[in-house]
């Protein structure tokens, strides 16, 4: 089995920051991609960003210039740097992996998500 499990979500004033982090444990043998997606509510799921295991990352034109994802694979981690945090960016963060647990075995596994509150 695998587990995703994320942290670092909470209430922030608008043009603040906060730091998710995210960690995939169990029966891994690799994780190639990595990331965040994130759901309004009444909104659809959007990616915000993904980073392979090399460390190229793409970011959503939403969060271009404010947001920077990063990973370290030896942890198994991932992490979304939010900066200028606005209104608009309330919503739930859910962070995925793309595991290979053998070589043959492949899946994308889903955190439980984190609120992400932008008020004052």
């Amino acid at each position: 089995q695998v587990q995703v499990v994320e942290s670092g979500g909470g209430l922030v004033q608008p043009g603040g920051s906060l730091r998710l982090s995210c960690t995939a444990s169990g029966s891994i043998f690799s994780i190639s991609d990595m990331g965040w997606y994130r759901q309004a509510p009444g909104k659809e799921r959007d990616l915000v960003a993904r980073i392979t295991q090399s460390g190229s990352s793409n970011l959503a034109d939403f969060v271009k210039g404010r947001f920077t994802i990063s990973r370290d694979n030896a942890k198994n981690t991932v992490y979304l740097e939010m900066n200028s945090l606005k209104p608009e960016d309330t919503a739930v963060y859910y962070c995925f992996a793309d595991v290979w647990r053998s070589v043959i075995s492949y899946s994308r596994y889903w955190g439980q998500g984190t609120q992400v509150t932008v008020s004052s």
